[in-house]
């Protein structure tokens, strides 16, 4: 029997970008939900700093996907993403574990580079959909936002190598 062809169908990549948007609205949201513990519990100011910088971020990412589902004419509903839940248990594990310790920065921080690996990849994802689906007003916004989460990441890093890893390590 001949394969379909494929088209963006109920089933096809419509649906997937749809779901991939979904996803990420989950995650940008309990991002935002997290991003301030985050920065509260932080020892150094430089990573506070770093967070409340993201959580800044993030409120500007969170409107542009809303504006991309405005451009499907779908409502802006979040889909549970089991994979940012997990993350987000994770570094909210090295928060308890780590609380008080010389090494909670370097942990948050490295927590914190797991969330903007996820949101890198999924944002990846969704921009060549979008090409494919020639979704052309949706692309400069989440390039956008591809370009943030990646800015973020090299800051993490840096700040992880420059600052939190070496207390870490001093205080072993």
């Amino acid at each position: 029997m001949p394969k379909k062809a494929s088209s963006a169908t109920s089933n096809g990549l419509e649906s997937l970008f749809l779901d991939g948007l979904k996803d990420l609205y989950y995650a940008e949201k309990k991002i935002l939900k997290t991003l301030p513990k985050l920065a509260k519990a932080a020892q150094s100011e430089k990573v506070s700093a770093a967070f409340e910088k993201h959580l800044k971020e993030t409120e500007g990412q969170v409107d542009r996907l809303e504006q991309v589902f405005e451009m499907l004419g779908k409502p802006a509903r979040g889909k549970t993403c089991p994979a940012i839940d997990g993350i987000i248990e994770e570094g909210s594990e090295i928060l308890e574990e780590y609380k008080d310790e010389p090494a909670l920065d370097a942990g948050l921080v490295g927590a914190a580079q797991a969330v903007e690996h996820y949101e890198i990849a999924r944002y990846g994802t969704l921009i060549a959909w979008a090409e494919e689906l020639s979704l052309k007003d949706a692309l400069p916004l989440l390039r956008q936002t591809l370009k943030e989460e990646s800015d973020t990441d090299e800051a993490l890093n840096a700040l992880g190598e420059n600052d939190a890893n070496r207390r870490a390590l001093q205080a072993a």
